[in-house]
């Protein structure tokens, strides 16, 4: 299937097999525990020429950086504008955002920066990946509020780059919210600055140029703050409903239908979670033991009451510290508070291989929006589900770069955190402000990616599927990894979709624990597992996802698998 997959059925002529239990090798003890780290950062690029507003990873181990056109001067000047034009250098030139690329692709494993070209404005957009890896792109401001824009992602050498439809979104789509449907590569498109509709890109149909009234996004709109219900979280529940928060309530939603199946109760506390009081989100893993069916959401963080207007006169208020979990399957919802260890808003949550939640990036006053904040979170949390109350948060490794408003982070498959942007300001302003323009380009390297930690690492993960395409629904595909050490125990295989990351959201995060049918080990310490791909596209959309193999905690360097429609 993939290109760096290997044929399993060679011969075992001499070689004595061993039958293992898909969860645990033995009563051996157990490695130093990788909780004991805080992780460490690393500097990557000091300048990627463009701010991470937005960032997506593709299956081809790049990223995607993008901003918005009339930022300014970014750090990769054009020869050509996109009328075709030439770009010559002259004072107006000089002054002219369009002969300057406001999108780079980030080639991680060569650490190189290559320059895209996008037409219209990008600010405060979203996007979605389609099951064959195309990132769609929609709405943005200005120009840009009814575009959809595509960007077939390529190898190592090829020159791929952002695309225009002719096609318009029917409403603008500025400060908006993607989430990929079940069906064949269809996307929801919710909210915006004073838009209370949703679409779906493609149409319904040929003959339909609408959107959709949704009464909710009227009824969580706050017009003396910012609104408070932009960028609303969306997650897929696995019933295949729409989970949809905004300022502080949340419905499940049939879109299907346009019918609201169900009012959850209102987050406890003051204060909002959407932008730009711009809380974070996340799905908690959902786990092949309880068959897909258990959904958890979980909600970080957000600014205060009245946060938004206080920022407008220069007083920053300390943003919210408290997390919310609830069930939203099931007939009992309850919002299961906890405090994080310190105040934040503007913090991007990822989810790891491990199952665990890493909170980084943020502030600790304001709210999102130009020079609407203070007070930089330099130091991620670490937050593990599992865990029993009040002993689920801890504090890792402190940087030093500010990362601010339009800042973003991604999950690379060899573990790392990609973390890029900050821009509080208007435009690119390098000097003479409290928060310059961040270019700089880190990675945070969770503990468990420690080198020590090498001898329970999976090795040389590959996968195999009777298919060329990928693996069909609830079909069974192998993968084979190389184990060190022989008596490691707690084997678990997660598959995770990367997300659209901007303001906050990471737009189609989820990560699975698969089900595993056998495992079959050689003397030779390679191993060969059956796992079972996931039942139906509500429980994972179809398109490409990183496989890890996790033992006893550490998670292997991630391949890609694609899940497809039969």
């Amino acid at each position: 299937m993939e290109k760096n997959s290997l044929h399993f059925y060679f011969k075992f002529t001499a070689i004595a097999l061993l039958f293992l239990n898909c969860t645990k090798f033995g009563k051996a003890a157990r490695g130093p525990s990788p909780a004991l780290g805080k992780g460490t950062w690393q500097l990557l690029l000091n300048n990627t020429g463009v701010v991470a507003m937005h960032m997506a990873l593709t299956h081809y181990n790049t990223v995607i950086m993008f901003d918005q056109i009339e930022s300014g001067q970014s750090g990769y000047r054009l020869s050509h504008r996109h009328n075709g034009t030439r770009c010559r250098g002259t004072r107006e030139d000089l002054e002219d955002s369009s002969c300057y690329a406001h999108s780079v692709e980030y080639d991680f494993l060569r650490n190189k920066i290559r320059p895209l070209h996008i037409e219209t404005d990008t600010w405060c957009s979203s996007g979605s990946f389609l099951s064959n890896g195309t990132l769609i792109q929609t709405g943005g401001f200005g120009h840009g509020a009814r575009r959809i824009r595509y960007l077939e992602p390529c190898a190592h050498g090829h020159n791929c780059d952002w695309k225009q439809t002719k096609r318009l979104l029917a409403d603008d789509r500025w400060y908006s919210s993607n989430q990929i449907l079940p069906g064949h590569d269809q996307i929801i498109v919710v909210g915006g600055r004073r838009v209370f509709t949703y679409e779906f890109v493609p149409r319904l149909s040929s003959n339909s140029f609408k959107s959709y009234d949704l009464p909710f996004l009227h009824n969580t709109y706050d017009k003396n703050e910012g609104g408070n219900n932009l960028y609303p979280i969306i997650h897929l529940s696995s019933d295949g409903h729409l989970f949809i928060f905004a300022n502080r309530d949340s419905i499940l939603f049939n879109y299907k239908i346009n019918k609201v199946a169900k009012t959850f109760p209102r987050i406890p506390g003051n204060g909002s979670r959407s932008y730009p009081s711009t809380g974070s989100s996340v799905i908690l893993p959902l786990s092949h033991s309880d068959l897909f069916e258990r959904v958890e959401v979980m909600i970080c963080g957000g600014a205060a009451s009245d946060a938004f207007s206080a920022a407008q006169h220069g007083r920053f208020l300390p943003a919210l510290t408290s997390c919310g979990r609830m069930e939203i399957t099931g007939n009992k919802h309850e919002w299961k508070m906890e405090n994080m260890p310190g105040p934040r808003l503007m913090s991007d949550m990822l989810i790891l291989p491990t199952g665990d939640i890493l909170i980084i990036n943020g502030v600790k006053n304001g709210s999102a929006g130009s020079n609407s904040a203070a007070n930089p979170s330099l130091q991620p949390y670490l937050y593990k589900p599992r865990k029993p109350f009040g002993r689920r948060f801890s504090v890792l490794r402190s940087t030093k770069i500010a990362r601010m408003y339009h800042s973003s982070a991604v999950l690379l498959p060899d573990g790392r955190i990609l973390v890029a942007g900050g821009n509080p300001n208007n435009r690119y302003i390098f000097r003479n402000v409290p928060h310059p323009t961040e270019l700089r380009l880190q990675a945070f390297v969770p503990d468990h990616m420690d080198k020590k930690f090498d001898k329970s690492r999976p090795h040389n993960v590959s996968i195999s599927s009777n298919g060329n395409d990928g693996v069909g629904y609830g079909k069974e595909f192998s993968v084979q990894f190389l184990l060190r050490n022989t008596r490691l125990r707690n084997v678990v295989f997660t598959a995770y979709a990367p997300p659209f990351t901007t303001h906050s959201i990471s737009m189609n995060q989820r990560m699975l624990t698969l089900r595993c049918r056998n495992l079959v080990r050689a003397a030779n310490g390679l191993i060969n597992a059956r796992l079972e791909a996931p039942p139906n596209p509500n429980v994972a959309p179809a398109g490409y996802y990183m496989l890890t193999v996790v033992n006893d905690g550490i998670p292997s360097v991630s391949q890609w698998v694609r899940f497809i429609h039969a």
